[in-house]
């Protein structure tokens, strides 16, 4: 995994910083253990302890939002709600109420827009499909922004593209990150912003959201062009691949090499039930919204974070729910947000990139991101071609300081983002130190030796101190450097040794649920072969009649290999 990176566009949003995973990077699913089983009842007790704490840690949460809702300083942003709750609401995400309350109106009329087009599009001229998309997301560019600012995102287009016909890829990777540059310090910012006519509440956002995700997608189409072989792509290429609405102004990213492929396939026809998972992911999108709404009703998980006076008096549960519950809502603000652009691109038949990972479900550095998109394009153009197989230690550290510091250009560098950073970096760099480390003698003996159960536990301890280090730096990303340092003294200091024993306890236990669900998945992408038959004699007439049966079963091919 290489570096963290904003899930949506490099705006003024609180964008949330995650780390992309690299192919190759050491990770649990490594060596002995993927495929190990615990006894069911080990699973079920693992399973209970987690449930109930859960509930313990929610409950104190729910308390704190309850006898605090009248606080002064939560008037900002706890405000009436649905009124049939009888209770006020928490508004402090600006991020989720500008798209699903304030904007919704907005952003729904130009996806419905563009779903009736290409439909439209697909069903009279699918070989054209592509060229709807370009002209109805420049028309609704240029509606909702001005035509000055589509002028200006075709000068970073034209630019990129001409410097791409050179076919020298650091140069036009140079070119790629001064762009991007000019969007993140002064006197360009101001300069570039004044092309923005009118007064849409929503063009400050929008502005830096399609500038910043143009120069990702023509850096992308530039440094594939300089992959190419036999000529160059038509700058036309570029503009369809820009242009798609629904990717314009906050994401996902694709790489340029597979929006070509699918944006261009003139077959349209569809897998079994396709429409129906579609229209499944539409509900499911729209019942996370409405619990999200619920939710934020009862508990206050985002206002009270600011308050670092009711911070201090929080109970130790309290305050580790808080932290945890956090970073579970801007997974889910990710999941939704990015899962309804995607369903739309579905229908477009794109196979758009996956939606992000649980932070539940992460306990390696390796692992660490949200926003696929981001991490595929880092992961192709930086991470895994300077870092190769990931397994030096020099080329590791070179891939993961250039991909991080690519990920500050596109953050913006503050104090905040450089500190995040370096400990994200540090964190990939010693998984595969540690990796190395214990992959020598007489470590590596000691783990033959023991069992595959064994050493399933003890990977799970270390596991556990790994899952807080990732969730406090991205509470320090997400938050505020103060609310990650003061939940990290309570964790390690003041509630040392109870508290932190009890929180370990129960993370380890989550990490042993995750090791389960990702062993039986491991199992079904690649079971395990049936036992060889036993080679028939010719003095044994039962082995050659099951000599036919025998060669009736399924050949197993010797070139996969096992998780293990």
């Amino acid at each position: 995994m290489p570096v963290s990176s904003v899930s949506r566009a490099a705006s003024g949003l609180d964008w949330e910083l995650e780390a992309p995973g690299a192919v190759g990077a050491p990770s649990d699913c490594v060596g002995m253990g993927i495929k190990a089983a615990l006894p069911k009842y080990e699973i079920y007790f693992y399973n209970t302890v987690l449930c109930l704490a859960m509930f313990w840690s929610a409950s104190w949460v729910f308390e704190v939002s309850s006898s605090n809702v009248n606080r002064k300083t939560f008037k900002t942003s706890v405000k009436p709600g649905w009124y049939y709750f009888g209770r006020k609401m928490d508004t402090a995400d600006f991020e989720w109420m500008m798209w699903f309350s304030t904007f919704r109106e907005h952003i729904l009329f130009a996806l419905s827009g563009h779903v009736l087009f290409a439909k439209i599009g697909s069903m009279l001229a699918p070989q054209y499909r592509s060229l709807v998309y370009l002209v109805y997301g420049l028309l609704a560019v240029w509606t909702s922004m001005g035509w000055t600012y589509v002028t200006l995102i075709l000068s970073h287009c034209i630019l990129l593209y001409s410097i791409s016909l050179v076919k020298i890829r650091w140069l036009c990777f140079i070119t790629g990150l001064c762009t991007l540059a000019t969007f993140k310090c002064e006197p360009f910012v101001s300069w570039q912003a004044g092309f923005v006519e009118g007064d849409f509440e929503l063009r400050h956002i929008l502005f830096y959201g399609g500038c910043g995700f143009t120069i990702m997608r023509c850096m992308s189409f530039a440094l594939e062009n300089c992959d190419r072989k036999d000529g160059n792509y038509n700058i036309l290429e570029l503009l369809k691949y820009n242009f798609y609405l629904p990717f314009f102004y906050f994401g996902p990213i694709m790489t340029f090499d597979k929006f070509y492929v699918q944006a261009n396939k003139s077959d349209l026809t569809r897998k079994e039930r396709e429409m129906w998972n579609i229209n499944v992911q539409g509900v499911i999108y729209l019942g996370v919204i409405l619990g999200v709404d619920v939710l934020f009703h009862f508990m206050y998980i985002l206002t009270i974070p600011n308050d670092m006076k009711l911070l201090k008096h929080l109970s130790d549960w309290a305050l580790v729910g808080l932290a945890y519950f956090n970073l579970v809502y801007d997974w889910v603000k990710a999941a939704v947000m990015f899962g309804v652009i995607n369903t739309v691109s579905r229908l477009d038949h794109l196979d758009p990139p996956k939606p992000p990972k649980c932070i539940t479900m992460l306990y390696v550095f390796s692992e660490t991101y949200f926003d696929r998109g981001i991490n595929e394009w880092l992961c192709k153009y930086v991470y895994d071609y300077l870092g190769g197989k990931h397994e030096n230690v020099v080329e590791e550290l070179v891939a993961t300081l250039c991909t991080f510091g690519v990920t500050i250009l596109w953050l913006g560098p503050c104090e905040v983002v450089l500190v995040w950073a370096f400990f994200n970096c540090f964190g990939l760099n010693f998984e595969l130190w540690t990796a190395k480390f214990f992959s020598m003698e007489p470590f590596s003996s000691f783990e033959t030796a023991m069992s595959e159960a064994t050493s399933r536990r003890i990977r799970g301890i270390f596991n556990t101190f790994n899952f807080w280090c990732i969730v406090l730096y991205n509470i320090l990303a997400l938050n505020s450097l103060d609310f990650a340092k003061l939940v990290a003294k309570r964790l390690l200091l003041k509630g040392f040794p109870i508290t932190t024993i009890i929180v370990m306890f129960v993370t380890y236990c989550l990490i042993q649920v995750i090791k389960e669900r990702e062993r039986r998945q491991a199992l079904i992408n690649d079971p395990d072969p049936l036992p060889p038959a036993s080679p028939p004699t010719a003095a044994s007439p039962t082995a050659a009649a099951a000599a036919p049966a025998a060669a009736a079963q399924p050949v197993v091919d010797p070139s996969k290999q096992k998780a293990e």
